[in-house]
């Protein structure tokens, strides 16, 4: 048994886990995403140098992932403390931070934020996708991978005595690298000692879920303590869905606030967007074959929006998976916080709950999405 058994950790220290509150499952608040920076077409190459104003934020949002500055999430840290006070203040209590080694992880920075706001901050131990390892990490054995991982939970990250709480976000790509596999074995042996939580980024494949599942499975690890992150722009099909379901780990809906009409990293996929960006009679819906109980504005041409995203959320609650459900945003660039005109860490709590609960999701289902199940994840064994 952990010795961290029945708490959860923060970077403050140890917590009772009934202290969290309302908890997103997936944010950064400090990390720089230059790993993921896509050249903008020749026309456009001055806009990415420019700074962040009025007359290019619509074209950052369209292109988020072509603007240099807006990858550096970890220049707002006074904005991002503000925000985090206006999170508070709307019935929040907590946030698991995500950043890992190869995305500029600042514990540091993140135990000033606790303090100075009171918001419970859980910090990701362990490695991103192979694109940020180091040639040190590649070269590393499972034994040695998980040995990191061991101690930047039981000691303290990056130099210092601050420590994880959760492993992850474990990044993996499509398909899957020699080192990641490394990492994801390492995180199952981890996490079979401490008893400790898991968070994993899959590779942007509907396949890829499965596969992380099952290599994790393989090595050892507890699936029932195991996210996995991003399955509103990884998994589409209902049938998927409630088959990879019922393999017992989290499903994360974590992208509430996104809105591309070009999903860069890959253009095949639909990103689910919160406004109703295309409205269509029913019968129009009927006649290119939706189900009579989606709603009118729901889906068309593979376009998805937050009533199409919900309607995935209540069919998970409607199929027993209830208490299997995790929301977040996953804030990682400038534009989407509220300096910049964005939605900010507050946003499920303000927008997308009233939402929910329209849409026939109970309040009791929301307060198991959004405290019961982080809860119940964030806990060591």
């Amino acid at each position: 048994m952990s010795p961290l058994s029945g708490k959860v950790q923060t970077v403050l220290g140890l917590v009772e886990p009934n202290k969290l509150g309302r908890t997103l499952t997936h944010e950064h608040l400090t990390m720089t995403f230059n790993c993921s920076y896509h050249p903008p077409p020749p026309s456009h190459e001055a806009l990415s140098r420019e700074p962040i104003m009025m007359k290019n934020l619509f074209w950052i949002q369209k292109n988020p992932y072509s603007h240099k500055e807006n990858l550096q999430l970890n220049q707002e840290t006074e904005a991002i403390k503000e925000e985090l006070l206006y999170f508070k203040a709307k019935g929040g209590g907590a946030l698991v931070e995500n950043t890992t080694t190869g995305i500029s992880r600042d514990v540091q920075t993140l135990k000033r934020l606790a303090e100075e706001t009171g918001i419970h901050i859980i910090s990701g131990a362990g490695f991103y996708v192979d694109a940020t390892h180091s040639s040190e990490t590649r070269a590393m054995s499972v034994e040695q991978l998980t040995d990191v991982l061991v101690n930047e939970i039981l000691h303290g990250a990056d130099g210092t005595s601050i420590k994880c709480g959760v492993i992850g976000e474990i990044g993996c790509s499509w398909p899957l690298t020699d080192s990641e596999r490394k990492v994801l074995q390492a995180t199952a042996h981890a996490q079979s000692q401490l008893g400790c939580p898991v968070i994993i980024h899959p590779g942007r494949n509907a396949a890829a879920p499965v596969q992380i599942i099952r290599v994790l499975q393989e090595a050892g690890a507890d699936i029932s303590k195991t996210v996995m992150s991003h399955i509103d722009r990884t998994i589409h099909d209902k049938k998927e869905l409630l088959e990879f379901a019922q393999l017992g780990c989290y499903l994360e809906y974590d992208l509430f606030g996104t809105e591309l009409l070009h999903y860069q990293f890959n253009p095949d996929i639909d990103m689910p967007d919160d406004n109703k960006r295309i409205r269509r009679s029913i019968i129009q819906y009927r006649q290119i074959g939706v189900p009579r109980a989606l709603p009118a504005y729901a889906i068309l041409r593979g376009e998805c929006c937050l009533e199409f995203q919900m309607e995935w959320v209540r069919l998970l609650v409607d199929e027993g998976y209830e208490d299997r459900i995790l929301m977040a945003h996953d804030i990682h660039t400038k534009h989407r916080l509220m300096k910049y005109g964005g939605h900010g860490y507050s946003h499920i709590l303000t927008n997308v709950v009233p939402k929910m609960l329209l849409r026939g999701i109970t309040e009791n289902a929301l307060d198991k999405i959004l405290i019961e199940n982080p809860k119940q994840w964030l806990t060591f064994k």
